[in-house]
């Protein structure tokens, strides 16, 4: 019974055994399908890096194109100004050297001789028909006091012509001589009064020679420059002994452009500055250069300058001449701009587009630059910021108040 029950107890559980079955065909394409799924994965990535990147590109590329259209949209907003018209007074500016308005050379204009004595120096004044060297005279005088013992001996033979011929006179009529001999007399008296004459005229001639020995001053005037010493031998043509400027009276002589020297007149005022000096001097033009030197394009303007002991001629100067008035635009510096040859302004037009204007600069007034060329007045001049703007850009103007 037992082993009938045991029999049967295993009977019973055999059947709640599972056993091992073969595996179908959906089995081993379920694997085939896990084995191949690593590759999928990895194109999958692939493909999804590339649509990533396009569309990177697609909105790189989009934003590139609508970047310059946000930069015109957003125009820069300048000042601007209107430039004034004034009348203003034209100056040029120019330098040159300080000289004399007349130069005069004093020299020896006798016979010459050995300097005895020199009485006036450089930086003296002098009048007109001073002194300023003697020569030594001794021969002269030797030969002044012998010509005067000609006339005395002149005038001797004259006195007895003289005398002859009234008593000749007398006896003509008693008869007592002829007519031919009262003639005789008169011819020696006539010829005693001319030996007198030229006697005289001798005697005038050795005096003004000897007079001439000493170099006188032509004028008035301020001694410039000496060039003679005492014992020293001059002779004529000697020109340089002394430089005197006339009157005193000096000059500067501007060198200026032909474009300048057209611009002037006689009579125009001007300041002038020595150099090492800091005082002023106003004179006037006086003089202007009828030629241009072909070398350097120049011509001179000279222009007088009152007398002062601290002005030294030969020395440097600058000049400021006032050329007239004229009605002209003005404008800040800072509306100014330059590029390293020439000036310019930036105006802006009715489109607001900013345009370049070349222009010419004249002098420094006390509000700004006069523009002597490439303005109307009417513009729309940027005031700042030039130099951040391009021709052509458009801005957003704003008028200063």
């Amino acid at each position: 019974m037992t082993d009938d029950r045991a029999i049967n107890s295993n009977s019973t559980n055999d059947k709640n055994i599972i056993l091992p079955q073969r595996p179908s065909a959906a089995y081993y394409d379920e694997n085939n399908n896990r084995a191949r799924n690593p590759f999928a994965i990895i194109i999958a990535l692939i493909l999804f890096i590339l649509i990533v990147a396009g569309a990177y590109y697609f909105y790189s590329s989009k934003t590139e194109t609508q970047e310059p259209t946000v930069e015109v949209n957003q125009a820069q907003t300048v000042t601007v100004i209107t430039p004034k018209i004034e009348s203003v007074t034209s100056t040029i500016k120019a330098t040159g050297s300080l000289a004399a308005r007349n130069e005069v050379p004093i020299g020896v204009t006798g016979e010459g001789g050995r300097v005895a004595r020199v009485y006036v120096d450089a930086g003296d004044w002098v009048k007109a028909g001073q002194t300023l060297v003697s020569i030594e005279r001794s021969v002269q005088t030797q030969q002044l006091e012998a010509q005067m013992s000609q006339i005395d001996i002149a005038k001797a033979d004259l006195k007895l012509a003289q005398s002859e011929l009234a008593r000749a006179q007398q006896l003509i009529g008693r008869g007592f001589i002829a007519k031919a001999d009262v003639d005789r007399r008169i011819a020696t008296r006539d010829s005693a009064r001319a030996r007198v004459r030229a006697a005289q005229a001798q005697s005038n001639e050795l005096r003004a020679r000897t007079a001439r020995l000493d170099i006188r001053a032509p004028s008035s005037g301020y001694i410039l420059e000496r060039n003679v010493e005492k014992g020293q031998t001059v002779s004529p043509g000697n020109t340089n002994l002394f430089r005197m400027a006339q009157n005193g009276q000096l000059e500067l002589r501007a060198l200026l452009s032909e474009v300048d020297l057209a611009a002037i007149q006689i009579g125009e005022t001007a300041s002038i500055a020595p150099v090492g000096l800091e005082k002023k001097f106003e004179g006037n033009i006086w003089a202007i250069s009828p030629t241009i030197n072909p070398q350097t394009r120049q011509g001179m303007a000279r222009i007088a300058v009152p007398f002062d002991n601290s002005l030294r001629p030969g020395g440097f100067a600058s000049v400021t001449i006032n050329a007239g008035t004229q009605n002209a635009p003005i404008l800040p510096t800072s509306a100014v701009q330059n590029d390293g040859t020439d000036s310019f302004v930036y105006i802006v037009e009715k489109d607001n587009r900013v345009a370049k204007r070349m222009i010419s600069i004249g002098s420094v007034a006390a509000n700004g630059l006069i523009i002597t060329s490439g303005l109307n007045g009417d513009e729309k001049i940027v005031l700042r910021a030039g130099g951040f703007l391009s021709e052509g850009v458009t801005v957003n103007p704003v008028v200063e108040q």
